[in-house]
């Protein structure tokens, strides 16, 4: 029996997020997606790192995420790479976040987008925006920790 190949679970992933935001929670969403859109996903052609989240009339929406279409999409449909996709969650969950986002400072951001049992989803957080000097501690603690990698790597030599 041949078993088809498992397409990898992680699309694409928004890194500049953890950079500029500190994470309050995570949640995962499903997303409403055209066939041409879920065809150029499993090819790799998404940008997440311009992407947010808003609210509007109790729905969410993802702007900014860029999907490229195919060379090879259909003559009849007419791709944009940059349209508004709708996120799918439970109203109670839509609800609590409508009522954090109205706080001072959070926002939602897309950290990732992941295949479920075959379907699109997309990780979005519950976010605080950094501040530079924030910013700034995060690259020297990066920076450090590739300092004790170097220093660990060079003494099991």
């Amino acid at each position: 029996m041949s078993k088809k190949p498992e397409s990898p679970s992680r699309i694409a992933e928004n890194r500049k997020a953890s950079y500029n935001y500190f994470f309050e929670e995570k949640y995962e969403a499903g997303m409403v997606l055209q066939g041409w859109e879920v065809k150029a996903l499993r090819e790799g052609k998404v940008q997440l790192t311009d992407g947010y989240v808003v609210i509007k009339d109790g729905e969410l929406y993802v702007i900014g995420c860029q999907i490229n279409p195919l060379k090879t999409a259909s003559t009849h449909v007419n791709p944009d790479s940059v349209r508004t996709k709708k996120l799918l969650m439970h109203k109670d969950e839509i609800r609590r976040l409508i009522g954090k986002v109205e706080q001072r400072g959070y926002t939602l951001v897309p950290l990732n987008l992941h295949w479920k049992g075959g379907r699109v989803k997309c990780e979005i957080a519950l976010a605080r925006g950094k501040a530079e000097h924030d910013k700034r501690d995060t690259i020297k603690d990066r920076e450090g920790k590739r300092e004790v990698e170097r220093f660990m790597k060079s003494k099991h030599r």
